[in-house]
């Protein structure tokens, strides 16, 4: 009788080890049934909510695709990195994907879907203000970033809505983007422009204080969106398709969830960050409509950052919008 038990364990065992192999082998074999798709991020932000969303929620697998998000700071080496092919799609300022346009790029970069509508900096005090306006720039140095660059750009557009005079302020673009709040760490500048999560953590370290919105300056523009070679997007519709799917999800269930119901799927994105700190970020965004509704890039907001780019005589006319815009979620 023993024997018998003995010989049916044995056989269970077997069983059991062979299914697992068999689990093994069929995930192996739809993990190479993804399509991979090399993403160039031009910073690592809570800005960017929905995309984190749709990976950590697996919207792209469910798209048939794997994503290799790349770290890439600056938009002009996101154009750079997709424009050389190594990656396949960019995330970064809509403005970039234009420069490479008007330098009469034959296989040059279309936009093909949106995720911000407004810039997502804000500004950040060295000093406590308890009634803070934008006249106590004046006479002070604020780091900004790259000149052409979005950060740049919306926040002179910003300073131009609201009536300050950009000459009585010192401007610091020398900075790069990525060293702005080590600079200011360090003692360099009495403001500094920073998106979540640096603004808070500054906060939080009490190296500063959060005084103003951006965004809420500059108005609506394609702030951050997609892109790729023109070639790219014709012969692989499919999966610029199956990735605009993915992002249209995201944004939807960002816009539709609480803040810390979002920020708990996503904390694994931002290790050092706690969940309440991330659910604060989130609804910060939410509270200046930060993101777009889904990823179409309508006419009137790729207008209105081209307005401000010829404004400051960084192109020289507007770049047709049915050559530049691509998209591939229809409203």
């Amino acid at each position: 009788m023993k024997k018998k038990i003995t010989i049916i364990l044995i056989i269970i065992i077997i069983i059991l080890i062979a299914s697992l192999i068999l689990i093994k082998v069929f995930n192996k074999k739809d993990d190479t049934s993804l399509t991979k798709v090399r993403l160039a991020e031009v910073t690592h932000s809570s800005f960017y909510t929905p995309l984190y969303v749709a990976l950590e929620n697996g919207y792209f697998e469910d798209e048939g695709l794997e994503i290799e998000l790349i770290l890439t700071p600056g938009a002009d080496k996101v154009s750079a990195a997709v424009l050389s092919n190594d990656v396949e799609i960019g995330f970064a300022g809509a403005e970039s994907a234009i420069y490479v346009y008007d330098q009469d790029e034959a296989d040059y970069l279309q936009i093909f879907a949106g995720l911000t509508k407004r810039d997502g900096q804000f500004i950040v005090a060295r000093d406590n203000y308890d009634d803070f306006s934008l006249e106590e720039l004046y006479g002070k140095e604020i780091l900004v970033g790259r000149s052409t660059g979005m950060p740049a750009l919306n926040f002179l557009n910003g300073l131009k809505n609201m009536g300050i005079d950009i000459d009585k302020i010192n401007i610091n673009y020398s900075v790069e983007f990525a060293a702005l709040s080590g600079s200011f760490i360090g003692g360099t500048g009495d403001f500094v422009n920073l998106f979540e999560p640096n603004a808070t953590s500054l906060e939080e370290q009490g190296y500063g204080t959060v005084v103003a919105s951006v965004g809420e300056m500059s108005g609506e523009v394609p702030y951050t969106a997609f892109y790729a070679r023109k070639s790219y997007i014709k012969e692989n519709s499919d999966v610029i398709d199956a990735f605009t799917k993915a992002i249209a999800r995201g944004i939807e269930y960002t816009l539709e969830n609480d803040s810390k119901i979002v920020a708990e799927d996503i904390i694994e994105q931002f290790p050092d960050t706690d969940v309440s700190e991330l659910t604060l970020m989130i609804d910060r965004y939410k509270e200046y409509d930060c993101w777009l509704e889904n990823p179409f890039v309508s006419e009137e907001i790729f207008t209105n950052l081209e307005d401000f780019l010829i404004d400051f005589d960084l192109i020289d006319e507007y770049v047709p919008y049915e050559d530049l815009v691509n998209n591939f979620y229809h409203e």
